[in-house]
């Protein structure tokens, strides 16, 4: 395991190989820690995803921004990364629309990208940038 960065080419082959879902942790209301799956993309050095603005992630992240994700390979040689840091939120519709279509892509094709980018970048959506203040990754657990 090893401190790293998302600008690290090993980290983004990771994150982005296959259909991957990232494992959302936050803070409820109360202080709880809730982790909720979710489908992101990488948009520069910033993981992306979106989610509805009175979501109870969506609320939580409004009004906590300490964020982490977790992403895994759930088979040899397994592996996983971890970012830590802050969630940077928008309702420009733009820029929902824009990461719902990169969203939709990955996970369910590119002549699909336009369909669900339509569908999720409407009001009431947010786009969601996790700023990272930290990067672990372990991408060979086996080695």
């Amino acid at each position: 395991m090893s401190a790293s960065s998302l600008s690290d080419p090993a980290v983004r082959d990771f994150l982005t190989g296959g259909t991957k879902t990232g494992h959302l942790g936050y803070l409820a209301a109360d202080g709880r820690p809730l982790v909720v799956p979710v489908w992101f993309v990488l948009d520069g050095d910033r993981i992306a995803f979106n989610t509805g603005a009175t979501t109870a992630k969506g609320r939580a992240l409004l009004r906590d921004p300490r964020v982490v994700m977790s992403v895994d390979l759930p088979e040899p040689p397994f592996g996983f990364v971890q970012v830590q840091g802050r969630a940077r939120i928008t309702d420009d519709l733009d820029e929902v629309r824009r990461i719902a279509s990169l969203c939709g892509a990955r996970y369910m094709g590119a002549d699909r990208a336009e369909e669900f980018g339509a569908r999720n970048g409407v009001p009431g959506e947010l786009a969601i940038w996790i700023e990272p203040s930290k990067v672990i990754a372990s991408l060979d657990v086996t080695a």
